[in-house]
């Protein structure tokens, strides 16, 4: 598949399914045989009903997901793709109820190709970020780290004097 023919697929398969709930596309864009690699998914995504799967829960959670490619790259068998994808949390995420709370999270995915559909995929999205913007945990501000490190420093140095002597 030409480089600008696998890039528009790859468009396609997003518009369709991601910002669309198309889920029926998916039969048109993986081979029975895909895995999606995904760090929130540790089992990963496998064929194109566990595609449709992971689309349905995650548009279940956030009903207006959307996905916006920000950057394309095609050579050979992949295409990769840089994102932003968006939503307001009104279901369950991970046993968390609904926030409410909207979330922008960037990303990039990896779509490798064999006979004119996606057969492998490798995702890479900011997940600390977006459990920090579901309010899932806690990152502390500035202040408090500075506090930390000053913490732990004097504790380095009174273990090394007590070592020196």
């Amino acid at each position: 598949m030409p480089d600008e023919q696998a890039k528009a697929f790859v468009r396609r398969q997003i518009d369709e399914l991601w910002n669309r709930g198309n889920l029926d596309f998916a039969v048109e864009c993986f081979t029975e045989d895909f895995v999606g690699h995904d760090p929130a998914i540790p089992e990963g995504v496998h064929g194109p009903e566990g595609f449709k799967q992971n689309v349905a829960t995650t548009r279940t959670a956030f009903p207006d997901f959307r996905v916006e490619i920000v950057d394309q790259v095609a050579e050979g068998d992949r295409v990769v793709t840089r994102y932003v994808t968006t939503g307001t949390q009104q279901g369950e995420v991970e046993g968390l109820p609904p926030t409410g709370r909207r979330v922008a999270v960037a990303g990039m995915g990896i779509d490798y190709f064999r006979e004119g559909k996606i057969c492998e995929s490798w995702e890479y999205y900011d997940v600390m970020g977006t459990m920090q913007q579901l309010g899932m945990i806690v990152v502390p501000g500035p202040l408090l780290l500075a506090r930390t490190l000053v913490h732990q420093a004097r504790k380095l140095r009174t273990r090394s004097l007590g070592r020196d002597r």
